[in-house]
């Protein structure tokens, strides 16, 4: 007996044999048994997902000599010829070869005699988008007055290009992408009742190629099976497919996380030597961020597959939720500019380079300096920080009026320190510390903002009790950010003072005419 290719000696022959479909077979199921049979229907969805199987176990389920129902007999001569593609009053037409008027109005010549076995009629449409408009208008003649005995069938790639006088006239059912677990439950499924040995992951890889189609995964389980010989490992796989085998991708994630840029560059070299596909290595690092991310917010409701779950556990501690973002849409950014770059391994490298610029860029504005020159200031700086961690308690808050150290030595960024430096103390207690905040910043004070200076307030003090407040108040408050400006007014004033004096310039004046542009005098460090 000859060959028969997987994805059609594992077709469908009915309802509950369908994968992943469960909203069109409910509604179908439901029609048949209750007898509320329409005269058209629409099944659209991306290729390989079902349309026409559903089609055909449909037009079974109508024509089953034991009767119309949801679950035919599949042992009658009408199942089986309809499984075999040959019963006589199945019309299967591919529009996409039939798209002349001609085509279509031979087609519906026979529409108005009887069925010559069945019950029905069933006209199958595929691709019925390819119709030229005048065939859409010879066929919408019959689905407006359809004899009793006829049933369309209609499937479509491309629903947007159908009329909507022929949308209108039919039930339409939407298939959608088979999710990933629902397609590699069933391939291995299949692989057992086939008696072939597979790994789980090379299963995984290949329904993440097949982007939520069955015929695709077969098809390519077909050819996996030839390729490695009846032993479809995940190695055999990425061979086969010139994808990029998975060690990479974490190797590369392990060596962002810890700023690791020669394996980068290693991996990199390696992957263009391998002429790997990476377009499809961008896709699987968006979505280990992605699933990153997830982790992060919601640590107990992680989507991510078996083989990556590790990776991204990992990941979610080394990163901060912010990096995550940041690199994620760096990642974006890169699969965009992909084919601009001169080679697609020189795109690749950059992104992972830009990811590590932020990152210590980042780290190095609250690290002090350490070069050579500056390691006395660096050792002095951060004794004279330890001292005033050990110098104040919470208490001292109000008696000395410390928080400008507080918040200083607390490290804070972004929304947090500005928080934090428009603020001034009130009271402050072992249970309680009240903030003062004036009411033209109230805006800063959101519960989100409110909650992390709240946490790094406990961190500080060490003390997980101590609860924050802020109340609003007059504009008239010392705060941090003020004695900041005050400062800088002074160092300005003091730097604008010793241009003014410097004999230098008094002689450039004197001699030349010279004049001190507004605004230019800045003091050093600034």
């Amino acid at each position: 007996m000859s060959y028969q290719a997987l994805a059609r000696k594992w077709r469908p022959k009915k309802f509950t044999e369908v994968v992943g479909q469960t909203h069109v077979v409910k509604a179908l199921a439901n029609a048949l048994d209750q007898q509320r049979l329409h005269h058209a229907y629409l099944f659209t969805g991306t290729r390989g997902v079902g349309k026409t199987t559903l089609a055909r176990i449909f037009a079974k389920c109508l024509n089953c000599e034991q009767g119309a129902s949801a679950s035919p007999c599949a042992t009658c001569s009408a199942c089986q010829e309809i499984d075999e593609g040959r019963h006589i009053d199945l019309i299967e037409v591919d529009a996409a070869s039939r798209t002349k008027v001609e085509d279509t109005r031979e087609l519906l010549d026979n529409v108005q005699y009887s069925p010559t076995r069945g019950r029905f009629k069933v006209y199958l449409i595929d691709e019925v988008h390819m119709l030229s408009g005048h065939s859409f208008n010879a066929l919408l003649k019959t689905l407006e007055e359809p004899p009793p005995h006829v049933k369309f069938l209609l499937a479509t790639t491309d629903p947007q290009k159908l009329p909507m006088t022929v949308l209108s006239r039919c039930l339409q059912f939407n298939l959608r992408k088979l999710p990933s677990d629902a397609m590699v439950q069933h391939l291995e499924n299949l692989m057992r009742a086939e008696n072939v040995p597979f790994e789980k992951s090379a299963l995984r890889s290949i329904t993440r190629v097949s982007d939520g189609s069955m015929r695709d995964a077969l098809s390519l389980l077909d050819q996996a099976i030839a390729y490695s010989e009846e032993n479809v490992t995940d190695s055999a796989i990425h061979e086969m497919l010139g994808t990029v085998p998975r060690e990479y991708l974490h190797k590369l994630m392990n060596a962002l996380a810890g700023e690791d840029a020669s394996t980068i560059m290693q991996c990199t070299h390696e992957l263009a030597q391998l002429s790997a596909d990476f377009n499809g290595l961008f896709e699987d690092i968006i979505d280990i961020l992605h699933q990153t991310a997830i982790a992060q917010a919601v640590p107990h409701s992680s989507d991510s597959i078996e083989p990556d779950k590790a990776l991204v556990d990992k990941l979610s501690k080394q990163l901060t939720p912010e990096d995550v973002q940041l690199y994620y849409q760096i990642a974006l950014i890169g699969k965009r500019d992909l084919y601009l770059a001169t080679s697609q391994q020189s795109a690749l490298e950059m992104t992972f380079l830009r990811m590590l610029s932020f990152r210590l860029a980042d780290q190095a504005a609250d690290k002090p300096e350490r070069s050579i020159a500056h390691v006395d200031t660096a050792k002095r700086d951060a004794q004279e920080k330890a001292e005033r961690v050990t110098s104040y308690t919470i208490e001292d808050l109000v008696r000395s009026g410390c928080w400008s150290d507080v918040v200083a030595n607390m490290n804070l960024k972004g929304a947090v320190q500005e928080l934090a430096s428009r603020c001034s103390v009130r009271e402050a207690s072992d249970s309680c510390l009240v903030l003062n905040l004036a009411k033209q910043h109230e805006s800063m004070a959101a519960e989100g903002t409110r909650r992390k200076l709240e946490h790094a307030v406990q961190v500080c003090f060490n003390h997980e009790k101590i609860r924050l407040k802020i109340e609003l108040c007059s504009d008239d408050i010392e705060t941090p950010a003020k004695k900041k400006d005050q400062m800088m007014e002074q160092r300005q004033s003091l730097a604008e003072k010793l241009v003014e004096e410097d004999e230098a310039i008094k002689a450039l004046k004197l001699n030349f005419g010279a004049e001190i542009i507004p605004g230019s005098v800045k003091p050093i460090g600034e």
